[in-house]
């Protein structure tokens, strides 16, 4: 019965097994990146098959040649007696054992092997790099490509020896070729051969590892730079070499002893070794480092120093950083902002992490829709003007269904998709706050296409479903749940999915494999599974990428696009080692994690190191039908190259790129912020400056969140210093560098990414991808974010209005702070927006702040924030909104007040006092259950908020333009 029964567990096991092999077959032909599954798994097969033959022969040789050496001899000792006893039990089940050890030791050893893969397929189809390290004068792919495979080869090696030498003693003990006796321990002449011909083989092993020592030295991290420094070129890389050497004459002198039946040489050899390897490779070192280097460390390093951060900065893609001294003034001149009219007219309002509820509240239409909790800022070409967008994809809720809904067909067959893209300016919004839409509704209309013009099906999302069945016959009845059939009406049209997005699950034998590999019955039995279905799965378009490119690190967020009549995934994949001589590593997780990350907005990446990266790769992932395509954007990496020959047809050139497409090639937020992370402290080329860190800066916390967490960087279009024309840039600062928690932050350095690739199909701009640096004299004394937050939240007159607010049975939630250069200064601009309490309530835009140097404005609109800080003719509003309306401030200086200015203020405190009273009185009716009273308090309030907002608009249009603003005043953080 026993034996039946484990062949029936092994047959569902191999069948389990093979259904989920078979499975990703069908998900790799039908995407046509069979050759990734195909080369990967042939290259792990291929490499476990090697590993475990190399460990199985070296353990099954070791311990028949120890079985075969073995002595033969009558007991006359308590001790052979009990090897006897144990010959004597181990017997009947000795070839089981001398077979099924190398075995379990070889599945081991080959498991372990098929991991690297990676690195001897590079090593096979590894690219020069045309740039050689400055020790050893080779060139770098040797240390990408070659270095890594030759350590896994050696290092695997040396365990086989290990664990054949340890099988075989103990054979050649159980079986008395080694006795303990009384005198010693006895070695046959046998067991001596054997243990000198292992011992030699682990020592040549040993001296190899030793000299790939030296080469390593280079990719050394453990001392404060990385690299060979001082130390490792004068005392380490020298002893590595006499190990190396000493280990293979120790070794010739166990093959001498093998020979003569002497071992007092090879003892005193190894003996001699330990001893060596202790003090050439440990005190030597040490005391170098101690006596030698430490007291004048600044002038010994110097030259190592030099060497890190050059490396560095080329490894990072730091070495083509523009770097200009930006003497930022802090006095907000009368019309400084004329020249940056352009920039200041497309300063992003909309905050693409607070504003998800205002679109789901006004754009989700059904309960199974939903929209993600960051959305995305993009750009598009609007009436001959390229517009910065807010934009997200209406994507499938199946949790939005109500409990009776649901079954599994419900999940599974008709809700099978999203529908449409959403859109909204990035600089605009309506008088009540709302965003201003410019694609927006069901059916899908606005600037972008509608229905007829683009597909708006979003099957492919990062929130799709685990898997979905689609498609039917031609003519045979709908099933999938499509979409409403328009915003004033309750009916809902049907769809049939008529593209390629999956493998076909309408035979028998593909119904049972998908059920095995969801462990679902009902797809196996349902009647919504037909001759013509296609089953949809792995359907987040950055796993997806992952997937079919397992070489790429994925960013950690894909935004999508209409282009060239589809809804399009955009996803960056990067090239990264952790191999590179002489380059800082940095913990990808830690360089990425932000305020977003933080709350679980954005994805940060794997807790992995490395001192190499390029944005290599462009992927796109068609929202309708899955496909995916790799565009080879960084066509001059090595890695990438090497991953070319490997995956000859998996890769496009980016000449193939659509016009569409490359218009919205933005440069990558994680790549970025990796650099921004680096470049804290690799600003500095100075060695000497850079060894007194007398110059390192920090990214700034975000000031809009409670936590200590870094400020994400921002996208937004704006014409950096030097720039003939603003262009879509993705953004950070620096403050000094944050010891224990504290630092002053003021602003040292301004970080900006070109992010337009053009907009000419597979012609990519000269200027994408260049980084321009800010450096911002300390003595300018610039205030950082979080100065600029303090004033905000200090401000007497706007904390006022805020509580006010506030004690509305609303919230006020503070936007993006964006920072931008602007007035021949730093800019500080923060959408406030105000929740109601309720489910159905979402974040209006209410208020902007900024603030110039000490100076801020807070006004219900951008231009009348600007104007209380330049004046009227700032050219804030480059003529797009001629002011919002606003009587331009009348010309002046001096701190005498306009004519009707002390007028508008008095009305301003009277708004505010009525405001105030309405509030208590509403809550004081409320507390009794008196709605009615309710009621009219609240419309009391809001007609008291109307006349501060009116008298607000008065103070901005006749205060001067060199007036201080009532609001620059310091005051304490009010108790609220």
């Amino acid at each position: 019965m026993t034996p039946t029964l484990i062949v029936v567990a092994l047959v569902v096991v191999g069948f389990i097994f093979f259904a989920n092999v078979w499975t990703d077959v069908l998900w790799y032909q039908q995407l046509g990146f069979f050759e990734v599954f195909l080369t990967e798994n042939v290259a792990r097969i291929s490499i476990f098959a090697a590993g475990f033959a190399v460990m199985f022969a070296g353990v099954f040789y070791a311990i028949r040649i120890a079985y075969h050496a073995r002595p033969v001899y009558a007991p006359d000792s308590e001790i052979r007696d009990n090897l006897n006893r144990y010959q004597a039990q181990l017997e009947p089940v000795r070839r089981v054992v001398m077979i099924g050890l190398p075995v379990l030791f070889g599945l081991f050893a080959g498991s372990a092997a098929s991991s690297q893969w990676q690195k001897v397929l590079l090593f096979f189809n590894q690219e020069a790099f045309g740039q050689n390290d400055p020790e050893f004068g080779l060139d770098i792919s040797f240390y990408l490509m070659t270095l890594p495979f030759l350590g896994f080869i050696v290092g695997f090696l040396i365990s086989v020896a290990v664990v054949a030498g340890i099988a075989g003693i103990l054979t050649h003990y159980l079986y008395g070729s080694i006795r303990i006796m009384e005198r010693g321990i006895f070695t046959s002449r046998a067991a001596q051969i054997h243990l000198a011909v292992t011992g030699a083989s682990f020592l040549v092993l040993l001296g190899i590892n030793f000299w790939l020592d030296r080469y390593a030295a280079v990719q050394n991290n453990s001392g404060r730079w990385a690299g060979a420094l001082y130390t490792d070129v004068n005392a380490v890389i020298p002893t590595k070499s006499i190990l190396a050497v000493a280990a293979i004459l120790v070794a010739i002198l166990f093959i001498v002893a093998a020979v003569i039946g002497r071992w007092r040489l090879p003892l005193i050899g190894t003996a001699m070794l330990v001893i060596t390897s202790i003090l050439a490779g440990g005190v030597y070192p040490w005391v170098i480092q101690q006596f030698q280097v430490r007291p004048s460390e600044q002038t010994l390093e110097n030259e190592y120093i030099k060497r890190n951060i050059g490396m560095t900065r080329a490894a990072y893609g730091l070495d083509q950083v523009q770097v200009d001294r930006y003497n930022a003034t802090t006095n907000a001149a009368s019309g400084a902002l004329a020249k940056d009219a352009q920039t200041t007219a497309n300063i992003r309002l909309l905050d693409p992490n607070l504003i998800s509820d205002a679109f789901s509240q006004l754009e989700q239409y059904r309960p199974y829709y939903q929209f993600p909790n960051s959305l995305n800022v993009d750009r598009y070409l609007v009436d001959g003007k390229v517009q910065d967008t807010v934009i997200a994809v209406r994507e499938l809720n199946p949790e939005g269904l109500s409990p009776d809904q649901q079954s599994w067909l419900n999940t599974h067959v008709v809700y099978t998709h999203g529908y449409g893209v959403v859109a909204a300016k990035g600089n605009k919004f309506t008088a009540d706050g709302k965003p201003e839409f410019l694609q927006s509704g069901i059916p899908s209309t606005g600037v972008l296409g509608n229905d007829e013009t683009y597909e708006p099906r979003i099957y492919f999302g990062e929130d799709s479903p685990e898997y979905s069945i689609v498609g039917a016959p031609e003519g045979a009845p709908h099933r999938e749940q499509d979409r409403p059939s328009g915003k004033d009406t309750g009916g809902e049209t049907q769809y049939t999915f008529t593209g390629n997005g999956g493998p076909n699950v309408g035979s028998f034998l593909n119904r049972v494999l998908y059920s095995i590999k969801f462990q679902s019955s009902d797809l196996l039995l349902s009647d919504g599974v037909n001759p013509a279905s296609q089953i949809l799965y792995e359907r987040n378009p950055r796993e997806r990428v992952q997937k079919v490119a397992p070489y790429l690190t994925v960013d950690g967020n894909a935004y999508p696009a209409v282009v060239d009549g589809r809804v399009k995934w955009i996803v960056d994949g990067y090239t990264t080692s952790q191999y590179y001589p002489y380059s800082q590593q940095e913990q990808l997780s830690d360089a990425t994690t932000d305020s977003q990350t933080a709350a679980q907005r954005t994805v940060a990446l794997p807790n992995t190191s490395v001192n190499y990266i390029r944005n290599s790769v462009k992927a796109t992932v068609d929202a309708y039908d899955g496909s995916v395509t790799l565009y080879a954007w960084d066509d001059q990496d090595p890695l990438l190259k090497a991953w070319q020959k490997v995956f000859p047809s998996s890769l496009k050139p980016y000449s193939e790129m659509s016009a569409a497409i490359m218009s919205h090639v933005r440069y990558p937020e994680d790549l970025f912020k990796v650099q921004r992370e680096l470049l804290g402290r690799y600003h500095v080329t100075d060695p000497v400056s850079f060894y007194k860190n007398d110059d390192a800066w920090s990214v700034p916390n975000d000031p809009t969140v409670s936590e200590d967490v870094k400020q994400p960087p921002f996208y937004m279009s704006l014409q950096m210093p030097g720039q003939e024309k603003p262009a879509f840039q993705l953004t950070s600062s620096f403050i000094p560098q944050v010891v224990d928690g504290n630092a002053r932050n003021v602003l040292y350095g301004f970080l900006a990414a070109d992010s337009d690739a053009g907009s000419q199909k597979g012609v990519k701009a000269e200027s994408y991808g260049k980084l321009r640096l800010l450096q911002v004299p300390p003595e300018a004394q610039v205030p950082g974010p979080g100065q600029a937050q303090n004033k905000f939240n200090s401000d007497p007159t706007v904390s006022q209005a805020l509580n006010l607010l506030r004690q509305g049975a609303s919230d006020v939630l503070n936007g993006n702070l964006l920072t931008l250069p602007a007035g021949g200064g730093l800019l500080y601009v923060q959408p406030v927006y105000l929740r109601s309490t309720g489910e159905t309530s979402y974040p209006t835009l209410q208020r902007v702040l900024v603030a110039f140097g000490d100076k801020i404005g807070f006004a219900p609109t951008l231009d009348e924030a600007l104007n209380q800080l330049f004046g009227g003719d700032s050219g804030a509003a480059a003529g797009d909104s001629a002011n919002n309306g606003q009587t331009p401030p009348a010309p002046g200086g001096g701190g005498t007040p306009a004519p009707g200015t002390t007028d508008a203020r008095a009305e301003l405190k009277a708004a505010l006092a009525e405001a105030n009273a309405a509030i208590k009185a509403g809550q004081e009716a409320l507390a009794k259950g008196d709605f009615a009273a309710y009621g009219e308090q609240q419309k009391k309030l809001n007609a008291a908020l109307q006349k501060a907002i009116d008298a607000e608009a008065k103070i901005a249009a006749t205060t001067p333009a060199s007036e201080e603003s009532p609001s620059a005043t310091p005051a304490p953080t009010p108790s609220s």
